[in-house]
């Protein structure tokens, strides 16, 4: 039989945990965590990631395995991840990627570009010297060495353009350059499986969810976080809110609001994100057996 590697993903919030440990005690697998926030250990409650008990009943990978100041990317994951598929699948028919982090699912599906890794030296010195000169003088000087690259990056995004620059420095050519979007040929067949439910039940459960992580203590999780907010990993739904209400910029009302918010409008981009993808097969969360029945039937 063909090795298969399952892909569960889809919007925040919509029942991906509960299928996937169900789905993983069917095949007897564990499951390969694809979302890049809940791979740092500090990042328990504003992640929603596995409990301990959920560890305990299905083995997890790349959960709470990193430190926040750890350095890491998709290209890493993307050879992490295959590495462990080849010990995976000379155990196992299947393997099981699971999450919402498009980057990270796309990096193992379709592969990364090869773009070298950026030493500490260079890192520092890019990082002083956005603290120093700011996003904007980057920017311009990101145009005069790479123009192509700045007329499509996020210049909002202070790490995108950061990276940019790194590699621009530390090979002295454009980022551009490293940029070759070819698809990789994978050894194994991939079955992608997308989960939603209709607007207003997941609009709900995300608000719930928003609910529960402040109930479960996000607000202690991000007041402990305070001195490490610069972080990249930290720039994300919930931490970002809290520390506004930290900051006295809002309530906490106003803060748990615009956290539900800013959660919906993720959830709207992972699934813009996902539905360009014709491979994926769209499902209820609750249609457990459809989905085992699509994962066995070899080769639809």
């Amino acid at each position: 039989m063909e090795k298969t590697l399952i892909v569960i993903t889809g919007p925040t919030a919509v029942g991906k945990t509960a299928l996937c440990l169900d789905i993983a005690r069917h095949f007897g697998i564990p499951i390969l965590n694809a979302d890049s926030r809940q791979i740092y250990r500090e990042l328990k409650i504003g992640t929603a990631a596995p409990t301990e008990e959920q560890l305990r009943q299905v083995r997890h990978y790349f959960v709470g395995t990193l430190s926040l100041d750890d350095y890491y990317n998709a290209s890493i994951y993307e050879q992490q991840v295959t590495s462990l598929l080849e010990e995976l699948f000379q155990k196992n028919d299947y393997a099981l990627l699971a999450g919402g982090s498009m980057m990270y699912i796309d990096a193992v599906c379709n592969g990364i570009d090869d773009i070298p890794t950026v030493d500490d030296e260079t890192r520092t010195t890019l990082k002083r010297r956005l603290d120093e000169e700011g996003l904007e003088a980057l920017c311009e000087e990101l145009k005069q060495l790479d123009p192509e690259h700045y007329e499509v990056v996020d210049r909002h995004n202070p790490r995108r353009v950061v990276h940019a620059l790194e590699i621009c420095h530390l090979t002295g050519r454009t980022y551009t350059s490293f940029r070759n979007n070819a698809r990789k040929e994978r050894p194994f067949r991939i079955k992608k499986i997308g989960l939603n439910l209709p607007r207003e039940v997941l609009y709900e459960r995300i608000n719930s969810r928003v609910d529960m992580m402040m109930a479960e203590g996000l607000l202690d999780e991000a007041r402990q976080l305070l001195p490490m907010r610069h972080l990249n990993a930290l720039n994300t739904v919930g931490y970002k809110e809290m520390f506004a209400y930290l900051d006295g910029i809002w309530t906490l009302d106003e803060a748990v609001e615009r956290m539900k918010g800013n959660t919906r409008r993720y959830a709207r981009k992972q699934l813009t994100w996902f539905k360009k993808d014709k491979a994926v097969s769209w499902f209820s969360p609750q249609e457990k057996d459809q989905i085992i029945s699509h994962i066995e039937c070899n080769p639809c």
